[in-house]
């Protein structure tokens, strides 16, 4: 049977869902024995095949594109190339083997991913899929004449080399972990079509429009009269150098999914240890802070709001981070948060408390902290309010002890300039 070929235009959301859900178990190898017009229109729209002939191809190539969307080192895109063989070797993997596959980047059995996560990694890759046939082409690349400048482009770095790797291991107790409560900086938030540079987006829908920006660093902004902190516009996972990293958690310390657009989230994936597959074998700060809670006395109680529990770094210590303090600000109320302004103040005060506990157990000792707004994401904090408490917290400290360089991380220009940094 001739087919003829498709207009390039994008096909409907829900006829994508359909077509990858049935596509799963076949998986890539079936393609050529059926006709999938969704996926099929969606090829040739986003120009990765011309018709009927070369769709196979053409949508297995789009697919892989919709991973990278996602993210390869995300949970979503790495479970959603695992669902339909879009890795090398596992093309003609049997449908059994993928799921299994996928359900282990989640750590979960098959048959509770089939139910749970199975679900939204295929919702995620058609919203991908779509997020693709929006985007423009890329533009060609510029040509520059001999001993001419380079084109300008590309996301500048956060400032600063590496450095010495933090020492492993839980410390002792002033707090805890949770559910972030305040979205990192950039992100996977997509806003006009393009997909946001950087790490992990921010909450409210700001992901996109924080994430296009590259990191931006602004130093010595006034905390008081004769205190200063560094404002950092950036995903907190992507900082330099700064030896202690303050995570916003929830009250029964348990932290927030990878997936999540969280600062919690954020550092979590970040510090994870991976094989050389990329698979995580250590969940590093769930783990000790699993330890923690065991050691004290507490799995699956509550502390109080404002405790700090520290842990390693992880895989953090590559960029020079040494040390990783939960602040356990947010209360669980049904299906939100509540964050008490005063809890952030406590929580900076332990902060400092630990810090200088620990910092004498490090060659070179522990000098910088770097917070995030405690309690502006799904806590329900304006950024305004939980800048001003950790304003006030911070100068109160630095009135104590002067020695600390003190950061603080937020996900937007707009917020750095409410605080002052803009």
């Amino acid at each position: 049977m001739i087919q003829e070929p498709l207009p390039s235009t994008p096909p409907a959301y829900d006829q994508l869902l359909d077509e990858l859900k049935n596509i799963r178990r076949p998986g890539l190898a079936g393609l050529r024995g059926t006709d999938r017009p969704a996926l099929r229109a969606a090829a040739v729209a986003g120009g990765f095949c011309e018709g009927p002939d070369d769709a196979p191809a053409g949508i297995e190539a789009l697919l892989k594109e919709a991973v990278r969307r996602l993210g390869e080192k995300d949970l979503l895109g790495r479970a959603a190339a695992h669902t339909f063989g879009l890795l090398p070797d596992r093309r003609g993997a049997p449908a059994a083997d993928r799921r299994k596959m996928a359900a282990g980047v989640y750590g979960v059995t098959p048959e509770r991913f089939r139910r749970h996560q199975e679900p939204q990694v295929i919702q995620q890759l058609a919203e991908a899929v779509l997020t693709v046939l929006r985007e423009p082409p890329p533009a060609p690349a510029r040509q520059t004449a001999p001993g001419g400048p380079p084109p300008s482009g590309g996301a500048v770095g956060a400032v600063g080399a590496v450095g010495a790797a933090g020492a492993g291991g839980t410390g002792g107790a002033v707090g805890a972990g949770g559910q972030d409560t305040q979205g990192g900086a950039g992100g996977r938030g997509r806003q006009g079509g393009a997909e946001g540079a950087g790490g992990v987006g921010g909450a409210g829908g700001a992901a996109g429009q924080g994430g296009q920006e590259p990191p931006l660093r602004v130093d010595s902004v006034p905390v008081d009269a004769r205190s200063t902190v560094t404002v950092h516009v950036s995903p907190i996972e992507l900082l330099r150098d700064i030896e202690v990293l303050v995570s916003s958690e929830n009250v029964y310390l348990e932290m927030s999914k990878t997936f999540r657009p969280t600062v919690s989230g954020a550092l979590r994936l970040a510090a994870a240890v991976r094989d050389p597959a990329g698979e995580i074998v250590d969940d590093v700060l769930t783990r000790e802070l699993a330890a923690w809670l065991r050691a004290h006395g507490r799995p699956g109680l509550p502390v109080r709001p404002g405790t700090v529990v520290p842990t390693s770094s992880g895989a953090l210590a590559a960029r020079g981070v040494r040390r990783i303090y939960h602040a356990a600000v947010a209360t669980p109320q049904d299906d939100t948060y509540e964050v008490r302004p005063e809890s952030i103040a406590r929580a900076v005060s332990a902060c400092f408390a630990l810090a200088r506990t620990e910092r004498d157990r490090y060659r070179p000792e522990l000098s910088s902290i770097c917070f995030p707004l405690l309690g502006a994401g799904r806590g329900g904090l304006s950024p305004a309010v939980s800048a001003t408490w950790l304003r006030w917290a911070i100068r109160d400290e630095l009135a104590r002890d002067a020695r600390w360089r003190v950061h603080l991380v937020v996900r937007t220009r707009d917020i750095a300039e409410a605080v002052g940094a803009l």
